[in-house]
């Protein structure tokens, strides 16, 4: 069922009151005010869509009742009656008053009719898209919630049948046992680190960018630590090579969003009877970006599939490692920085991911002396 309009009219002469609502009553839901106070009175305990008054009103004029109906409820629309018009009117109608339209008086049945059905539209309109960005703000409310909870309540018991395995490993010789929890392991570490990507794709997708001043050189120390206790990289010849002469400034949690996704991926897809095991990270910094290029030799990925890696759970290889979300986790942190990146691979002989970031400095400085 449609919702009818209700629609309040001020007007000092009680013929166009009585007028306007016996030709208006079949199709809207129509209440009048005699004067402004009254009108003011009747905004305070209904809500009407739309409100129209007359200009000329001996206690004060329409486009003044708007001003102070507005520090009441902003949200009818606004119609204004008037037999005269001359600039100023006009301008303070639309500036004071906030004026949806003007209509001349004596004013026409049709006319006023649909500029009322016009002004409700806009109304419900407004009030359907307040209602939505509520909805979104609860989402977002709930979200957080949900994030928090993942963090702390999933990974918490995970950490916690990680180290009782690892604690009865200790305890067991039987191999057969020991495989058990070898799987068990597995299978932990595994679900937690899904859950750092997810948390990690929360933070770098949802979240807006929190500029800040970057050392690369500072940045990929601390990321290599890191993956040196999560990996074994032993067996493979990690190169770090930085160029910066310029301050540069970006995200720094999506920066180490995208490489660690870019390092995790050549790390797990590298070739395992291949001897000579080689990742290569190289960083330019100019004034205006920083390019940033990830070489691997490893399995590599079909040309077919090349556009496709990028889109949500989308896997390069049918290997059961990684969970199809960083690439895309880098994709889009890459875009919000409004950056560009670019994949070559070739099956069989690696891949090559350049990333370029625009320098979000706003105003670069001349080359850092070392």
């Amino acid at each position: 069922m449609i919702e009818k309009i209700k629609v309040l009219y001020i007007d000092d002469e009680d013929n166009n009151l009585n007028s306007f609502k016996a030709s208006l009553r079949k199709d809207f839901i129509v209440h009048t005010a005699i004067n402004a106070e009254a009108g003011l009175e009747m905004v305070k305990l209904e809500e009407y869509q739309v409100v129209i008054a007359d200009q000329r009103m001996p206690d004060i004029t329409g486009v003044e009742f708007f001003e102070k109906l507005i520090a009441i409820n902003p949200k009818p629309i606004r119609i204004l009656l008037t037999g005269y018009s001359d600039i100023k009117s006009v301008i303070d109608a639309i500036n004071k008053g906030e004026v949806y339209r003007f209509i001349d008086k004596p004013w026409n049945i049709e006319q006023i009719k649909n500029a009322i059905y016009n002004a409700g539209e806009i109304y419900f309109t407004r009030k359907e898209l307040k209602d939505k960005n509520d909805k979104l703000k609860k989402v977002h409310t709930e979200m957080n919630q949900f994030v928090y909870s993942l963090s702390h309540e999933l990974r918490g018991p995970l950490m916690s049948i990680s180290g009782i395995s690892k604690l009865a490993k200790l305890e067991v010789k039987d191999p057969e046992i020991l495989d058990y929890f070898s799987m068990i392991d597995h299978a932990t570490d595994k679900l937690d680190d899904f859950i750092y990507k997810m948390l990690d794709f929360y933070r770098s997708t949802k979240i807006e960018n929190k500029v800040v001043p970057i050392d690369f050189n500072k940045v990929l120390n601390q990321q290599f630590a890191a993956y040196q206790e999560k990996w074994d990289l032993e067996e493979v010849n990690v190169e770090f090579q930085v160029t910066q002469e310029f301050d540069f400034q970006t995200d720094d949690s999506k920066l180490r969003v995208i490489l660690n996704n870019l390092f995790g991926n050549a790390f797990n897809f590298q070739k395992k009877d291949n001897p000579y095991k080689k990742i290569r990270i190289t960083v330019v910094v100019t004034d205006k970006e920083a390019v940033i290029d990830v070489f691997d030799n490893g399995i590599g990925i079909d040309e077919k599939l090349q556009k496709e890696v990028f889109n949500l759970f989308q896997r390069a290889t049918q290997q059961n490692v990684g969970s199809g979300i960083g690439l895309y986790m880098v994709k889009e942190s890459v875009e919000l920085m409004k950056g560009n990146i670019h994949l070559q691979s070739n099956v069989g002989e690696g891949t090559h991911v350049k990333v370029e970031l625009p320098n979000l400095l706003e105003t670069p400085v001349s080359p850092v002396t070392v």
